[in-house]
């Protein structure tokens, strides 16, 4: 028997693990599309949040150069429709939902061609969970419901929002299913300059929490790949998609670079 088959004894060789961001989540796919070019292809992908939405049109099918094209020319505006804050947020993510419908092919978690856990947390019980089946949409639009910005995602009578608040960097969730593990943290804890408003204020906090519950799933990778660079942007700089996909690409090619040379 082949060495290589000696050392696989876990159900799945190679994962991938995406972290959440914002827009900043588009960096995954330059990663990705610098990891295709030295033939990785992982068979199976955890994401939270960003990571969830590049994680599962990835898995879908897409490539790393139409992914970072589909968010473009997007505006918040076109994703996000403004209510009543008493409906348990900000916005609602129906506009999204519907774009991700039109473009997704697949339209069950269970049915994606790469298999995928997609991460959000129970709101309602105060707990991280792990989708493994059911409405792709759905799971990712719980993912991803940022608390407060966004109304939280009903699910069969359960509110969920953003995975992150108690996992933003999904590592752990199929570390144990896999003998080889990429991690991307789009999310890198920088302490940058902020302005003295209420909003402000707040989503600092609340990216801080996000970033510090990151720590031990970053010792979990085998390959962490984290551009630093990231820091320089805010979760919704959506009119510099592609100036982040394009980081995340030469992050990755540094790193392989890096690695081939050791």
């Amino acid at each position: 028997m082949p060495l290589s088959k000696l050392l696989h004894r876990k159900p799945y060789q190679y994962g991938l693990a995406l972290s959440g961001g914002g827009i900043k989540g588009l960096c995954h796919a330059g990663v990705l599309k610098g990891l295709e070019e030295i033939g990785f292809r992982p068979n199976i992908i955890s994401g939270v949040s960003a990571g969830a939405i590049v994680g599962a049109l990835y898995a879908d099918g897409y490539k790393p150069d139409e992914i970072a094209t589909l968010f473009e020319n997007v505006s918040f505006r076109q994703m996000a429709s403004i209510q009543s804050p008493t409906s348990g947020g900000f916005f609602k993510v129906t506009p999204f939902m519907k774009f991700l419908d039109a473009h997704l092919h697949t339209k069950r978690l269970e049915d994606l061609p790469i298999p995928m856990r997609i991460v959000a947390t129970d709101l309602d019980h105060g707990k991280s969970v792990i989708f493994t089946s059911g409405n792709l949409i759905d799971c990712i639009a719980a993912s991803c419901s940022v608390p407060v910005l966004f109304t939280p995602h009903n699910i069969e009578g359960c509110n969920y929002v953003d995975g992150g608040v108690f996992q933003n960097f999904p590592v752990s969730t199929i570390r144990e299913e896999c003998d080889y593990l990429i991690g991307i943290n789009a999310s890198p804890l920088v302490a940058d300059e902020y302005q003295m408003n209420a909003l402000s204020v707040a989503m600092r906090a609340y990216h801080f929490m996000f970033k510090a519950n990151i720590l031990h799933d970053k010792e979990l990778c085998d390959l962490l790949i984290e551009p630093t660079d990231m820091g320089d942007f805010d979760t919704f700089d959506v009119e510099k998609s592609r100036e982040i996909f394009q980081l995340g690409y030469e992050e990755s090619k540094r790193i392989i670079a890096q690695r081939l040379s050791e």
